[in-house]
């Protein structure tokens, strides 16, 4: 049995909203504090999800099904990237990355949004802080093999069902 698009769509989104629940979960039950990059990758798992529900809903034919496959793509890159930085910074040697710096609702009041963007991807100190492993990989770790795994996912079953 194959899946048709959308609901591979639809799993696309589930697999969003069960990442961003977990997150959710290590910061309320387990006690983890989110740094800066946590926030961003949330953010975008967020997006990410946005996305393969909105393909679902509208479950597009043909060339507009390409849309959604390229839109999948750049959102998930985007997330790779921002968990790749955080995965980086974390393997870097204890203090060879500067401190994070401000709270990020303080930064967002009184600097302008692409400063506090810059600023973000620029963080160290508690951002190379690994609370929570699982089989040697750390979340921000997991987190790049979800985007590029649900990146591909969506891009193969969004381009794919273009061409039927």
């Amino acid at each position: 049995m194959s899946l048709t698009r959308r609901q591979a769509n639809l799993l696309g989104f589930g697999a969003c909203a069960a990442a961003f629940g977990f997150a959710l979960f290590s910061q309320y039950v387990l006690g983890f504090a989110p740094c800066h990059l946590c926030i961003f990758q949330r953010v975008e798992v967020a997006a990410l999800g946005v996305v393969f529900l909105a393909a679902a809903l509208h479950d597009p034919r043909a060339a507009f099904a390409r849309v959604y496959s390229v839109l999948i793509a750049l959102v998930a890159i985007g997330t790779a990237i921002t968990a790749g930085r955080h995965v980086w910074i974390q393997m870097q040697p204890p203090g060879s990355v500067p401190g994070c710096g401000a709270d990020l609702d303080f930064m967002l009041e009184v600097l302008p949004l692409m400063q506090v963007v810059i600023k973000v991807f620029q963080a160290g100190g508690e951002c190379a802080k690994v609370d929570w492993t699982l089989l040697g990989l750390s979340m921000p770790g997991w987190v790049l093999l979800f985007a590029v795994g649900a990146g591909a996912w969506g891009v193969w079953f969004n381009w794919r069902a273009a061409r039927a």
